[in-house]
């Protein structure tokens, strides 16, 4: 209104508006204030999302505490929400399920042993299963193998196929990084696929001592938690790159596995991330996390609002591995 009626004193347009001078000034340089600590916030957003595309706003706003704490700056979590939502920044999932799993088999499936079984420490739980992975051409298909306490990705595998001989990989690789001084009983969970009942990876299991679990029906939550990985690595890093070939696509898994365990915040531990969880038996850790998409009457769901923010497929040449040491 100022510079509408420059011909008009400023003390006069503040007394049409019952407010002193001092705090219309107090109110200028406040908005500025605002204005610059909000761009901090968005080239910091920026900056974490360089290799995390798809990370959402409340493990954002987690990973921001530090930093908002180094520059001053308040803000709460719906803030960052309103602001994220202004700059089309929030991310929308996109959700399609390939079956993996073929249950129906001759081979011997084992019983549930995990049922109200929670794991106090590394090492008691590995929850397994494959997903499958689009890429350019046709699909390839991913094992995890993934540590019920720490969250931790123990073992994993890309392969063009679903044979057993694959899946089996992701084992070895998870008990290659097994330390021999674990003192629980280690428990292998898995849905009642072939891969998973044949019998050289049941026999792998047995050589080491390892108890088997299986599903007993075809409901996710009898294996949440590697229905949960799988979700998290496809949706959050690997759907945002260009892959042509299965070489291609080993070392972006092998990129996508490292941000996850080192970088990524889970609030099932504390906010911790499953390495630092992993490696410390003694870090006591709890649930953060709620369910924010409950129903809200018999008749209606409520849904998270979503920008319809478009992120680009980011080809195998933009990994940044040269500073990680990976080479393509």
């Amino acid at each position: 209104m100022k510079n509408n009626f420059s011909h008009i004193g400023l003390a006069k347009l503040c007394g049409w508006f019952g407010i002193t001078r001092q705090a219309y000034y107090q109110n200028s340089w406040k908005a500025i204030d605002v204005s610059i600590e909000e761009e901090l916030i968005i080239k910091e957003v920026l900056k974490i999302r360089e290799n995390h595309k798809r990370m959402g706003t409340r493990k954002l706003y987690d990973k921001l505490q530090i930093f908002m704490l180094e520059h001053q700056i308040k803000m709460g979590r719906d803030a960052l929400f309103n602001l994220l939502s202004a700059n089309h920044m929030l991310v929308k999932r996109r959700k399609r399920r390939i079956t993996t799993t073929q249950s129906f088999h001759w081979l011997r499936k084992y019983p549930n042993l995990i049922r109200d079984f929670t794991p106090v420490s590394p090492n008691q739980l590995w929850v397994s299963d494959i997903t499958y992975w689009e890429i350019e051409g046709g699909h390839v298909y991913i094992s995890f193998i993934t540590d019920a306490y720490s969250h931790k990705i123990v073992g994993f595998h890309v392969a063009e196929t679903l044979e057993s001989v694959e899946t089996i990989q992701a084992l070895k690789m998870a008990l290659s990084n097994l330390k021999q001084d674990y003192n629980f009983q280690l428990i292998h969970h898995s849905d009642r696929g072939v891969q998973y009942c044949h019998h050289k990876y049941v026999k792998l299991l047995q050589d080491n001592n390892i108890k088997i679990s299986m599903t007993e029906n075809g409901d996710p939550l009898e294996n949440a938690i590697a229905e949960r990985v799988n979700g998290i690595i496809k949706e959050e890093y690997l759907q945002d790159y260009a892959v042509r070939n299965i070489k291609e696509a080993k070392k972006v898994l092998s990129f996508a596995v490292r941000l996850y365990n080192e970088e990524r915040p889970h609030n099932s531990i504390s906010n911790h991330v499953p390495n630092t969880v992993h490696e410390n038996k003694d870090l006591k850790t709890e649930r953060l996390w709620k369910n924010y998409y409950k129903r809200q009457d018999n008749n209606s769901k409520y849904k998270p609002s979503n920008s319809n923010c478009s992120v680009p497929l980011r080809s195998t040449s933009q990994l940044e591995f040269e500073n990680r040491n990976v080479n393509l």
